[in-house]
């Protein structure tokens, strides 16, 4: 039928006749919150991340709280990034990894004091001194043990820029990034998330969590992540930079959409209970692709140059406070099941 038969007005009349026939709907429930944990930081004590518009590194203590009045708010879901004492960076992370660690002691804290899903980022590059992923070669000791690492070249200043001459070892990772996974799940943590894009993290994680008791863990692979300037402002909020090189040998690359598929079958074949696309709003076809070919859950990451550039554009007056709200919409309409986003706070009070 045509017009004047049919008139695609009538479904937009009012607000009630919208909000009925409204195709996409933003809940609570689909919102993810990540919240930066310093570990030099006291009870008391925040830090305004400069890069990121009414973000903060916070204290354990002061984390916690902050989760509590989200929770209040109807926020079910937590992801944590810790910042590690800076003397304690070596060349294989060992901060990530301690019983004692900023991350750990943060999860239960959490799952003490909070009902909220806590999900573990499980990562090397905001532990190790050279603020990579994994393992660089020339640092790791191969026919060593776990102490001649962590003491090898302790002082070393890393001063290189070609990234030829920088090699990320990918299998020798995995032993890091599996132990990591573990003591965030003796501490706790409902859902670790594996960020590091090593091949085989994922086999590796689900072996050593089933061996140690935690098959009911959940792991959010972060299967599709991009090697995207948009991360910016996150890495200025978590001190990992890179000192030397980049990323771009292990995070994927921003022209290629087919490889994703290939990513995220492998992450699922693996044990990877939920998949995750990063960023989101420059990659929404990446989100569309994922959720047509795989049936488990899909998260999108909203990450911080995403934020950043939406909350510059507000305080200057280009853009109004539902802009927002739009790009929320955008990432859902895509297929993301789940919205890792820092807009979450923004947003609680309005869906």
């Amino acid at each position: 039928m045509n017009f004047p038969i049919t008139r695609m007005r009538r479904l937009r009349k009012s607000s009630n006749i919208r909000d009925i026939f409204r195709e996409t709907q933003l809940k609570k429930e689909d919102l993810i919150y990540p919240i930066f944990v310093k570990e030099e930081l006291k009870n008391g004590e925040k830090e305004e991340i400069e890069t990121m518009t009414g973000e903060y590194r916070y204290s354990i203590d002061d984390a916690v709280e902050y989760g509590k009045k989200l929770e209040k708010k109807g926020l079910k879901a937590i992801i944590i990034f810790g910042i590690p004492l800076e003397d304690t960076k070596d060349e294989i992370g060992s901060p990530a990894f301690s019983e004692d660690g900023v991350v750990q002691k943060t999860i239960k804290k959490f799952k003490e004091e909070t009902d909220l899903i806590v999900i573990s980022d499980v990562c090397l590059c905001q532990y190790t001194s050279h603020g990579h992923c994994g393992i660089l070669k020339e640092d790791i000791d191969l026919e060593g043990n776990l102490e001649n690492n962590i003491n090898k070249n302790n002082n070393k200043n890393i001063n290189k820029n070609n990234n030829d001459f920088i090699e990320i070892l990918n299998d020798e990772t995995l032993d890091y990034l599996a132990k990591v996974a573990l003591s965030h799940s003796e501490a706790g943590v409902d859902i670790v998330a594996p960020s590091d894009m090593m091949d085989g993290r994922i086999l590796a994680i689900r072996e050593i969590l089933d061996r140690n008791g935690y098959e009911n863990t959940l792991i959010m692979s972060y299967s599709a992540k991009y090697a995207s300037s948009f991360y910016a402002p996150f890495r200025e909020a978590v001190c990992s930079f890179p000192s030397c090189g980049d990323r771009k040998t292990y995070q994927m690359d921003p022209a290629n959409a087919r490889e994703s598929i290939r990513e995220a079958e492998l992450d699922m074949v693996e044990g990877a209970d939920v998949l995750m696309v990063k960023p989101a709003l420059a990659y929404l076809d990446i989100i569309k692709s994922l959720k047509d070919e795989f049936s488990l859950p899909i998260t999108a990451y909203n990450v911080s140059g995403e934020y950043s550039m939406i909350k510059s554009g507000i305080e200057s007056g280009y853009l109004g406070e539902e802009a927002i709200l739009e790009s929320l919409i955008s990432i859902k309409r895509a297929g993301a099941d789940l919205i890792l986003t820092h807009f979450a706070k923004d947003v609680l009070d309005k869906i």
